[in-house]
This record gives C-alpha cells, sequence and structure tokens, in this order.
C-alpha cells in the first residue's frame, strides 16, 4: 500500500449563485488528500493518514475518500474543525487564503503516529502539513522512522503566505528531502528553496548536494522534467489542453509517478538509487497526463483510470 500523509481540508471555490451572487461552493481538497484520492481513482492501493473532523466538512471528506477508494484506517478522528482555504482564481491560477488554526488536520502529535504500517511499502509526504505545528513535526519524525524501510517521497508545495517559522521551516524541510527517495518540486517551489542560481541544475545541486535522489520538476506550460541529483535524464512536454484552473495539479502529477512506477515494478529503493530513463520518461510522460485532464475541469477532480 501507497500511504498518503498530510492534510485533507475543504476548498472553498469561487462561484457565483443563481441570482448572480458571488458565493463559495465546498470542495474536499488538500495536496496530500487530491494525491490519494487519485491514487485511488486511478487504481492504487492507497491509504491517508491525517486528522479529521467529526464536523459537516470531515464527513464530506470521509464520503469522498470512500468513494474514491482510498483506505481510512489510518484517519484519526478530532472534535476539531476542518481547515478551509478560500481559493482566488486569477487567470485559472489558484492562490489561497488558509483557515487552519487548532483545525483537525494540523493537530497531529506523536501519540497519533500509526503503528501498523507492515503493509506500507510507500510513503508520501507533502504540502502545507509540513509548516504546521505539531503535525509538522509529527510527519517530520514518522519520516525520519520510515525512511529505512520503505520509499518516501515528498513534494513541499510552497505555500509562502502560510509559513510562520521560516527557519524551522527550512530546516525540517531540508532533514525530510534529505531523507527522501523521489523528490517533487514545481518551479516557483524551486526558485523559493534554492534562490540565485542560473538554471534548474544548480539550484538542485545547491539544494541536494552530491545525492543521487530522483527528482521531478515541472514547469507548467513548459512541461516537466526528471533529474537523478543534478542531471536531467528525462524530459517530457506539457498537455495540450483547455485549462479551467490548475487546483490539484500538481497533486494528481505525483500520483501518477507513484501509480506509474508501481504498476512497471519500480516503486521501490533499488530503483530510485539507480533509475533506467525509459522508465522514468514513462513516468513522468503519464503523470503531465493525468494531471491534464484534472486542469482541464474545474477544482481538484482527478480522472478515473478508464478516462486515461
Amino acid at each position: 500500500m501507497i500511504l498518503c500523509c498530510g492534510e485533507a481540508l475543504i476548498d472553498m471555490i469561487p462561484s457565483t449563485s443563481r441570482t448572480g451572487e458571488a458565493c463559495f461552493i465546498p470542495k474536499s481538497g488538500g495536496a496530500v488528500f487530491n494525491t490519494a484520492i487519485a491514487l485511488g481513482r486511478l487504481g492504487s492501493d492507497v491509504g491517508l493518514y491525517t486528522g479529521v473532523s467529526d464536523d459537516l466538512f470531515g464527513k464530506l471528506l470521509q464520503a469522498e475518500l470512500h468513494a474514491s477508494r482510498v483506505k481510512t484506517d489510518h484517519l484519526v478522528s478530532r472534535k476539531a474543525p476542518s481547515t478551509l482555504a478560500f481559493v482566488e482564481l486569477t487567470e485559472g491560477q489558484a492562490t489561497y487564503t488558509f483557515y487552519a488554526e487548532n483545525s483537525a488536520d494540523t493537530s497531529l502529535t506523536a501519540a497519533d503516529i500509526p503503528q501498523n504500517l507492515e503493509q506500507v511499502r510507500a510513503m508520501f509526504f507533502g504540502g502545507i502539513s509540513l509548516c504546521t505545528e505539531p503535525t509538522a513535526s509529527t510527519l517530520h519524525s514518522l519520516m525520519r522512522s520510515r525512511s529505512g524501510d520503505c520509499l518516501t517521497m515528498i513534494d513541499p508545495n510552497i505555500r509562502p503566505a502560510f509559513i510562520t517559522d521560516e527557519a524551522g521551516y527550512r530546516a525540517r524541510l531540508h532533514d525530510m528531502i534529505a531523507h527522501s527517495d523521489i523528490l517533487k518540486l514545481s518551479d516557483e517551489d524551486l526558485d523559493w528553496l534554492a534562490p540565485n542560481q542560473p538554471d534548474t541544475a544548480e539550484q538542485l545541486e545547491q539544494l541536494i548536494g552530491e545525492r543521487d535522489t530522483l527528482v521531478f520538476v515541472t514547469k507548467g506550460a513548459q512541461g516537466g522534467m526528471a533529474y537523478r541529483g543534478a542531471k536531467c535524464i528525462a524530459r517530457a512536454p506539457a498537455s495540450a489542453v483547455l485549462v479551467a484552473d490548475t487546483i490539484g495539479a500538481g497533486d494528481t502529477f505525483n500520483a501518477g509517478i507513484l501509480h506509474l512506477l508501481h504498476a512497471r515494478g519500480a516503486l521501490n529503493k533499488d530503483f530510485t538509487s539507480n533509475p533506467d530513463s525509459k522508465t522514468v520518461e514513462e513516468a513522468l510522460k503519464f503523470a503531465i497526463k493525468v494531471s491534464g485532464v484534472t486542469v482541464s475541469r474545474s477544482g481538484a477532480n482527478p480522472p478515473w483510470a478508464h478516462e486515461i
């Protein structure tokens, strides 16, 4: 099983009521939640580890997980509100305002770390959960404790406006990256993590040093690239689609990588330590294809296997 570890929240999507008034429509979301949903819809054996509220939004999240075939054994129930993310769209590009203080998915502690992980072969971490305490430290501890036994992937999906302790966040993120087998970054993430470098290769060299981490970098309309360390080993163009919005695009990309590698028997440390470029390119193209479906429709709505 692939276990996705991180936030589950409600995206408040801007819309217009029948009477013409501005309004928001609640949709299940969160970077890690979206990746789990996309994996479930693609047919992967996947579960989600997060805190979930007992409020009406928490019930909405759980219903979506069940509908998308995501296992809920590792959910931690909380009598706390659900995190809300109000979305602002500018020419299809999404920016977010979060309401997450004392919410269910930000309040995980060491006591909540699951023990029954025998069936977990890969773990995915990321999103705003990596900068909200105590959940951030809990996920950090979980990754460090499991990185020797199973494959780990991280996508920080950085939201600078949400970071309150930048020094602490950077230190935690750098350590989690050092413990990861697969790293996914957008070009914006990379610019924030390794600024003032002339190109992607030098940014990666600054970020990961001499480690041969398998890295995927997405560049929006310019497509994506894959690196072993700081050496580019694969490229793929973006999908030619009419973009509705970008909500959930990177999250679906992550699911595409994990799903394809699993399907090829490559979701393991032996492969990531010595990847072949053909399989990496196939994973990159598949991830771009599935994320292209997501951006073609409103909100985080990843495709099912039969749609690919």
